[in-house]
């Protein structure tokens, strides 16, 4: 299976750097074909720009600023996405990939005013990340990042296709235990592919 791993950290000695470590290196190990979109070591502009919005519905110029992006997400048979959770949302980083790549003729197309979503080439799609608060303060303002894949992003891929969410919560105040214990969790889900 061919793999887009979206990664997005700016540190590489943080906790999210050896999240992307073992995702990339499991998978690799399973035998699956995989892209490693590091948006940070690629230097990956995530502001979308006044002439991009200006383009953004004329699809036969959208996707010209990204088109390399564009070929590597349609290349891919599922997604995996690795970042952390800042202020219960993406990090601009990965915001702004998803602004400027998940376009209409990319993620949906537009008929008659109808959104139709069109990824339908990612037949799973998982996201590993973490959380500073805990769970509870997650929950109390709606978790919009579990949301934000579970729903929003499972919307524009293939109909029905399996998504998982791993979350480690409470990162602030995580053991060192607790956080190998999730190293292990993602690395055995990661497994599964």
């Amino acid at each position: 299976m061919r793999i887009l791993v979206l990664y997005s950290h700016p540190v590489e000695t943080s906790f999210n750097a050896s999240l992307h470590e073992v995702i990339v290196r499991t998978l690799k190990n399973a035998g699956h074909d995989v892209d490693d979109c590091d948006l940070y070591a690629e230097g990956f502009e995530p502001a979308l720009t006044r002439q991009e919005r200006l383009d953004y519905h004329d699809t036969d110029i959208n996707q010209a600023n990204v088109a390399s992006y564009v070929e590597r997400l349609e290349a891919a048979d599922a997604l995996v996405l690795c970042y952390p959770v800042w202020n219960f949302g993406f990090p601009a980083m990965l915001k702004g990939f998803l602004d400027r790549v998940f376009l209409p003729g990319v993620s949906f197309k537009m008929r008659d005013g109808n959104v139709i979503p069109s990824l339908h080439n990612i037949k799973k799609m998982v996201a590993v990340t973490h959380y500073g608060g805990s769970r509870i303060r997650a929950f109390l303002v709606g978790d919009p990042p579990r949301k934000n894949v579970k729903r929003m992003l499972r919307a524009v891929i293939k109909p029905f296709a399996p998504v998982e969410y791993h979350a480690l919560y409470d990162m602030n105040n995580a053991t060192d235990a607790q956080r190998a214990a999730f190293l292990k969790k993602v690395e055995q889900a990661i497994a599964r592919f």
